[in-house]
């Protein structure tokens, strides 16, 4: 699956009622060097996304920072930042602007969102 055809696949804000994902049987998409990604919601209008980002042992990010504020759920595996490392079932909350590094020694699956402010 592209990048271009998984981003159809995102669910929009529904007017009503309820909008599934069959998440099982979407491929993990490339976002840059061993970070992989499922968008599972995004309302460009209001700025808003929620991904599932699959990140490989060894994976490191540089420092960086987003526009928006930047929920981290870890769901498995370890996932660190400058200051901490984060196992599965913590969380991290970032204000818009705020620089981070991103890294995993032993691989992780968290869930994003991201917001504006």
């Amino acid at each position: 699956m592209s990048k271009s055809e998984g981003r159809a696949n995102v669910v929009k804000a529904p007017v009503r009622g309820s909008v599934y994902l069959d998440l099982a049987n979407a491929e993990w998409q490339p976002d840059g060097d061993k970070f992989w990604i499922k968008p599972l919601y995004e309302d460009t209008a209001k700025g808003e996304r929620t991904l599932l980002m699959k990140i490989d042992p060894g994976a490191r990010y540089p420092m960086h920072a987003h526009d928006e504020m930047e929920q981290i759920y870890v769901l498995s595996g370890s996932f660190s930042d400058q200051d901490r490392t984060l196992k599965a079932g913590d969380y991290c909350c970032r204000a818009p602007g705020a620089m981070h590094s991103s890294d995993s020694d032993e691989g992780a699956v968290v869930l994003l969102v991201y917001s504006r402010a």
